[in-house]
């Protein structure tokens, strides 16, 4: 009889260590093809095993392929392609209990990670509770697929808080909701068309411009300074949609004035082209009244308003929204191909959320737990570094940029921070062209770091950039 002795336990089914002992060995050609298997009462008999258990396991290995049965004669191994599994004992060894980023995980006291939100304070009873709630049996509907845009209803909220908050001027029917802006984008590249020439803001946030390279789309970028994006740069260009975040510039921190605005309002209008206003933390504002949205300036419909309640609530639900101007959704609601691609249930939970006043109530707190944050992380970079730092970032978001006076590399800067258990973040993925840049700056997000963490991670970054 064919040799097979697998070392059979009890920490799992024996069909599936004999199935999995088998398997290996067809796939490394220790039993070779067209070899015949034993009979079930044999190979029970040899292993002192049930008939049951081999016959599991050979049924497995019949439905996968691995073996072939003959008519009143019993099951032979199958001819399978070389070359397509792995050989040698060592290539299946466990692999290390503690992965790279665990690893760091392990010296990193003081993470400024700018994705990052204030977890501690988020209303996990009441979320839960409204969870639960669209999961009864009255809400069935929400099991089944729902409007391509989202759920009426939020987006009704949506728009009512749009005009409220942030002065944008829209009706439900012009709300499309997605999972993420680059879902959304992705959509808004098909409706203005894939041959179209789109501009970005250099710097600028790096997934965007990533995720228009992947869809083949020419890109330009355009240089900023100190009101935003250069308007010179976009006259005579041929640049059908314009990428730009003016509320609050990522990464810079730029607040866009209302002349710049005005001047690229009226160049979208003269070339019809469209702006994609991207108010991804629009919310937070830390110094005098919240800045308007262009798309409320904008009388014209050149602009495609896109928001987030990523920063605002929850990252991982993936719940992002833009307004499309009456024209492109219009054009949406003729390619019946699109899909909603968030969970109807995490929308209708939100439009309880918002209904019953708790939106606005953990908006407000996280407003103010993010000011003391931004506060505190001000006050220890102006008492601890003093000018030896030059900062970047209006009084706004969720972040700041630092520009260390020391001559260091955005590496240098990096890694020195490491060593002291800091971990800080770095712009020049921001860049079209990172090896232009001139001085290294950094990126520290602070809404996940209560404010001692802060005060003591400012302290250590001091002592790693500057020797003490």
């Amino acid at each position: 009889m064919l040799e097979i002795t697998p070392n059979l336990n009890n920490q799992e089914p024996l069909y599936l260590q004999l199935y999995n002992y088998l398997k290996a060995e067809i796939q490394h050609g220790n039993i070779v093809a067209n070899t015949k298997l034993p009979s079930q009462r044999s190979l029970a008999k040899h292993l002192h095993i049930s008939r049951n258990t081999v016959d599991a396991a050979y049924q497995q290995l019949l439905a996968e392929g691995y073996v072939w049965s003959k008519e009143r004669e019993g099951l032979y191994v199958a001819a399978l392609e070389k070359g397509y599994f792995q050989m040698g004992p060592s290539l299946f060894e466990s692999p290390p209990l503690v992965s790279q980023p665990e690893q760091e995980l392990m010296t990193i006291k003081y993470d400024f990670n700018y994705g990052d939100i204030n977890l501690k304070d988020f209303p996990y009873k009441i979320w839960r509770k409204l969870t639960m709630q669209s999961l009864n049996e009255d809400n069935a509907h929400l099991f089944l697929y729902g409007d391509p845009q989202g759920e009426l209803e939020l987006r009704k909220h949506i728009a009512s808080y749009l005009y409220e908050a942030r002065g944008v001027q829209c009706s439900a029917d012009q709300i499309v909701i997605g999972a993420g802006l680059q879902h959304l984008m992705g959509i808004v590249c098909n409706l203005i068309g894939r041959n179209e020439l789109f501009a970005i803001e250099d710097p600028g946030y790096y997934r965007v411009r990533y995720l228009l390279k992947d869809h083949g789309i020419k890109m330009k970028p355009i240089p900023l300074d100190d009101q935003g994006i250069q308007i010179d740069h976009l006259r005579n260009s041929n640049i059908k949609a314009v990428y730009v975040t003016p509320s609050h510039q990522f990464p810079i921190g730029t607040v866009m004035p209302i002349t710049r605005r005005l001047e690229l309002l009226e160049w979208a209008k003269s070339e019809d082209a469209y702006f994609i206003e991207d108010d991804y933390d629009g919310e937070f504002r830390y110094a005098g009244k919240p800045i308007p949205a262009l798309q409320g300036l904008d009388s014209n419909e050149q602009v495609i308003y896109m928001g987030t309640f990523s920063k605002s609530l929850i990252p991982s639900i993936k719940l992002s929204y833009m307004v499309l101007p009456r024209k492109l959704i219009d054009l949406f609601k003729r390619n019946s191909y699109y899909v909603q691609t968030v969970s109807r249930h995490h929308q209708h939970t939100l439009q309880l959320f918002i209904e019953s006043g708790h939106w606005e109530r953990h908006l407000n707190k996280s407003r103010n737990g993010y000011k003391r944050r931004y506060e505190v992380l001000i006050k220890a970079i102006h008492q601890i570094f003093g000018d030896k730092v030059k900062l970047y970032g209006a009084s706004s978001g969720l972040h700041i940029l630092l520009e260390p006076n020391n001559k260091m590399s955005e590496e240098e800067l990096i890694e020195t921070a490491r060593l002291k258990g800091v971990k800080v973040y770095p712009t020049s993925i921001f860049y079209a062209s990172p090896s232009e840049i001139q001085s290294a700056k950094v990126l520290l997000g602070f809404a996940n770091l209560e404010e001692a963490a802060i005060e003591r991670g400012i302290e250590l970054l001091e002592a790693a950039w500057f020797g003490k």
